[in-house]
């Protein structure tokens, strides 16, 4: 049996303060009926308005995909190189975590981080807003991803449309954002687009699961942030009544999986924390891909743990950073 750790990486007080805010705030805003109460919610989930004046040399707009779910997207625009690169800047479709239940497109420190990126990446991040379980299940988010996707290509855009290359799109996503981008990819594989084209996939510490209690889960029960009880909790928020987590959208490569290897599948880059309950999944995944006959990389922190890369303070934020730029860089230098 796996032996516990008590012991954790010291990290900046900044992040144990919010990591401790956070899962606060995650167990008292969900009810035991397995709903959860959007308005106490928030209070721990502070929201950013858009900035047509920049910020860093980047702005943002918000744009209305439907109305009626509630479907939008934040894209950020950096000002500094959108008109000097003749080949116009790549654009990245980014989806945020939460686990399919909280959080959203306009959450502050959602908000600052893909600022991050599209400053220190100089690429459009396209930030959607899908919809959230448990009032909106399985396959409600990963419609809304892909239905992102299909409004960009067929839609001209002001600032946009003139700046970006379609054909050097990526898809992004952290935890629930890694999952989603995978099926968004999978749907996007029954489409014909007519401008855009997927060469790269990005997921930073991807939430996926299967009925197994693998090493990582059973050793660190007690981590930062995402624990059993909560995971747990979500993917049954999220999964259609009576599924279990062998479910194909949490256990891609499981038995219930499908077969990708014939699919065209983008180059993926997988990074991981190594106090990351959910580290062991993340390494099938990559696994799976290689498997597959996929282009996959795998990029770990050894003491890190789930959600690191939105803190700045850490060092290893920054370095994950300049991994997804070099093979960003490496893709873009691939498909000329």
């Amino acid at each position: 049996m796996a032996q516990k750790v008590s012991q954790w990486p010291q990290l900046p007080w900044k992040a144990n303060l919010f990591i401790s805010v956070m899962s606060f705030g995650v167990d008292i805003v969900r009810r035991s009926n397995g709903t959860i109460n959007r308005p106490l919610l928030k209070i721990f989930d502070v929201k950013k308005s858009p900035s047509k004046k920049p910020i860093n040399g980047v702005k943002t707009t918000d744009i209305t995909i439907d109305k009626s779910r509630d479907l939008w997207f934040r894209l950020y625009t950096p000002t500094t190189n959108t008109t000097s690169d003749s080949a116009g800047l790549p654009v990245i479709f980014y989806f945020h975590g939460g686990g399919f239940s909280l959080l959203a497109a306009n959450s502050r420190f959602m908000d600052d981080f893909c600022y991050r990126l599209a400053r220190e990446l100089s690429a459009f991040i396209i930030s959607v807003n899908y919809r959230l379980a448990p009032e909106h299940r399985f396959p409600s988010q990963y419609d809304d991803g892909f239905d992102a996707l299909k409004y960009i290509d067929s839609t001209e855009i002001e600032g946009f449309s003139s700046y970006a290359n379609l054909n050097h799109c990526f898809v992004a996503g952290d935890s629930a954002g890694g999952n989603l981008a995978h099926h968004v990819i999978i749907k996007a594989n029954e489409y014909e687009f007519s401008n855009i084209k997927l060469i790269g996939n990005i997921s930073f510490q991807p939430f996926l699961g299967g009925e197994e209690r693998t090493e990582s889960e059973l050793r660190l029960t007690n981590a930062p942030f995402i624990t059993i009880e909560r995971t747990d909790w979500m993917w049954r928020a999220f999964l259609p009544e009576g599924s279990n987590r062998d479910h194909p959208a949490v256990n891609i490569f499981g038995p219930n999986g499908s077969d990708i290897s014939g699919m065209k599948f983008p180059a993926t880059i997988v990074v991981m924390g190594g106090y990351d309950p959910l580290q062991d999944w993340q390494k099938r995944y990559y696994e799976g891909l290689k498997m597959s006959g996929k282009e996959a990389y795998l990029v770990e922190y050894p003491n890190m743990p789930h959600s690191f890369y939105i803190y700045n303070e850490l060092p290893e934020s920054g370095l994950s950073i300049e991994k997804v730029k070099d093979f960003m860089q490496k893709q873009l230098a691939s498909n000329v």
